[in-house]
Parts: structure tokens; sequence; C-alpha cells
């Protein structure tokens, strides 16, 4: 996809004005903001904003993983922020587990396969729990790279300024 055609640029436009959301502590409006880009642009650009940030939050786990001094550990929190086993997580939260996995591995094809069938069967809300999933970890990794002048994506960086 050429990062300079129209497509990729509404695809960061909206992921950036979600992350902004999400920073702010807007959760419900990086949601909002997220699920009508995808009723607006369709499951095709949707599927793309999805793997895009399962895309960057896969490279800075790479970065942190080879840049950092511990290594990465992939943890999931129940409503109480009790750590619970990622097979006992609700399943909107495996999915993005799933994707996460697939892309850090560099199966694109199996996190995207993830992506579109979370889209194609998983209510609404499940599917706005995978996207704040999402939204969350790209949160915490770039905060985490940047804690150590790791790189992160400029279009992320500016989003969380």
């Amino acid at each position: 996809m050429d990062p300079n055609s129209e497509q990729p640029q509404r695809i960061i436009a909206a992921a950036s004005q979600a992350l902004a959301s999400m920073h702010a502590g807007e959760d419900t409006s990086a949601v909002e903001r997220m699920t009508a880009f995808a009723a607006d642009r369709g499951r095709e650009e949707a599927t793309e904003l999805m793997l895009m940030l399962f895309r960057e939050c896969s490279a800075m786990v790479a970065t942190l993983g080879s840049g950092g001094t511990a290594p990465v550990k992939m943890q999931v929190y129940d409503d109480d922020g009790k750590e619970v086993p990622i097979d006992e997580a609700d399943p909107p939260v495996r999915t993005a587990v799933r994707t996460l996995l697939a892309e850090v591995h560099g199966d694109t094809e199996a996190a995207k396969d993830q992506i579109e069938i979370a889209l194609a069967n998983a209510a609404p809300a499940e599917m706005a729990m995978v996207m704040m999933q999402a939204l969350r970890w790209t949160i915490k990794l770039a905060a985490e790279c940047t804690s150590r002048d790791l790189p992160v994506a400029d279009w992320i960086t500016e989003a969380l300024s």
C-alpha cells in the first residue's frame, strides 16, 4: 500500500484521532471514531485500520525486545486489574492477543484473518473491545519505547502529544 495515497492517509488520520481521544481519557469517543470510520469506509478499510494499529504494536514490541533491557511480556487484566491467563480472557481480548501475536511473528495474513473473523462475527460491543485493546496497547507501547529513547512512528508520537 502506497503510504502517500489517500486511503492510508485516511486510515492514519482516523487512528490518530482515536489514539488522541483514548490518551485524553475519552475512551467512548475513541471507539466512536473508529466505529464511525468503519461504518463510513467499509469493512476492508476497517480491517486495514485495525491491522495498522496491531502492526505498529508489533513493531514496538520488536523494538523493545531488541533494544530494551527487559523482555516484553504480554499480560491481560480483568476489570478489577487482576492478571488473567489469555485463555480465560474475554473473546475480544483473545482476538486482540492472537492478532498481535500473529503480527509479532510476521504472519500478517493470520492477523488479518483474526480481524476479519471478528468483524464478521463479533457483536458491535465485542468489536469495540478489540479496538480499545489495540489503542491501549499502542499507547502503552509508545510510552515504553519513548521512556527508553526507542523509535515510535511519527504519527503515533504526534497523536499522543
